[in-house]
């Protein structure tokens, strides 16, 4: 392991892992049993967040592997596509190739700006479904090309692909209304909470601005949670950087320089003046935000002859 503070990702997907035991095998705790609904909700909205948590830390994986070995990783990221519900090695096209290296404009398959209801509410309740074709795309797009050009990174992917999708077989044939509520339903909330953090993080800023590209939120509880995934703008910068040193960096080469209104320090207060009340669709400095007219996305994928680096320099060990 290549940082002990890693120990907290274990902990957190051994958390999933046991969450859905616990309800798979306690009839009692079934939210099928009418008498158990006490027991059931929390279970549930626990494994909701556990498998949130561990998307986060897929996204974390992809910048930094927690282990030395190749091997090691390769293992680890089969078993975290299985709490999240998705494949570790596809978050790399959108994530790291497009978003990261194109943030906010036409290559950003993740912008903001495709949100464009004017009750800003059904901007961050469905920004999944609206990058989500793109998101596909641009993944589909990306596997053809790294068969051709890193057959070993294309092979991680249809192993963490088929390990989940037998895995779903399997439940569902074992149980079908177990595997809704307690597997499926939960990775679903994973995706799109993970996805929708993009509202969060960049909708208002200014994606020109050496500092003030990106939204953080500096609380330290959900900072515990998300190992450290709201100090965004010096993930950004560096974002190689293990999550356990964002901190630090943070306070030293961000917070200086940004503008205060970047750094929020509560998430919930955040989402609720933004989505709800009183709900306006704000720039960081406080002016309504104006969409201009955009054209469709611009490809960003590499071609099979560009260079190894270019290709997949930030794709997981």
């Amino acid at each position: 392991m290549r940082y002990r503070a890693d120990l907290r990702t274990i902990a957190f997907m051994a958390a999933y892992y046991g969450l859905v035991a616990v309800q798979w095998l306690m009839p009692s705790a079934s939210v099928f049993d009418h008498g158990s609904w006490w027991v059931a909700t929390p279970l549930f909205v626990l494994t909701c967040f556990f498998s949130f948590f561990c998307a986060v830390a897929t996204h974390n994986t992809v910048h930094s592997p927690v282990f030395e070995k190749r091997s090691h990783n390769r293992i680890f990221q089969v078993a975290l596509t299985t709490t999240y519900g998705h494949p570790v090695s596809a978050y790399v096209p959108g994530h790291n190739l497009s978003h990261h290296k194109h943030t906010q404009t036409r290559k950003d398959v993740m912008r903001t700006s495709k949100a464009r209801f004017s009750w800003h509410l059904l901007n961050g309740l469905f920004f999944i479904a609206l990058v989500g074709p793109s998101i596909m795309k641009g993944e589909s797009q990306y596997f053809k090309t790294m068969k051709q050009r890193l057959p070993s990174w294309y092979r991680q992917y249809q192993i963490e692909f088929w390990v989940l999708h037998l895995a779903y077989l399997a439940l569902l044939l074992a149980d079908w209304k177990k595997f809704l509520v307690f597997v499926f339903l939960p990775h679903k909330y994973a995706a799109w909470g993970i996805i929708t953090m993009n509202m969060l993080q960049h909708d208002g800023c200014d994606e020109n601005s050496e500092w003030n590209h990106s939204r953080n939120f500096v609380g330290k509880l959900v900072n515990w949670f998300t190992f450290n995934n709201g100090y965004h703008t010096i993930h950004h910068m560096h974002p190689g950087k293990h999550w356990s040193l964002l901190p630090d960096a943070h306070a030293r080469e961000v917070a200086p320089h940004i503008h205060p209104a970047l750094d929020q320090k509560s998430l919930l207060a955040y989402i609720v003046t933004t989505f709800v009340w009183p709900g306006k669709r704000m720039t960081y400095d406080g002016k309504p935000l104006v969409l201009p007219h955009e054209g469709p996305d611009e490809n960003w994928v590499p071609k099979p002859e560009e260079t190894k680096d270019d290709l997949g320099a930030m794709a997981p060990a």
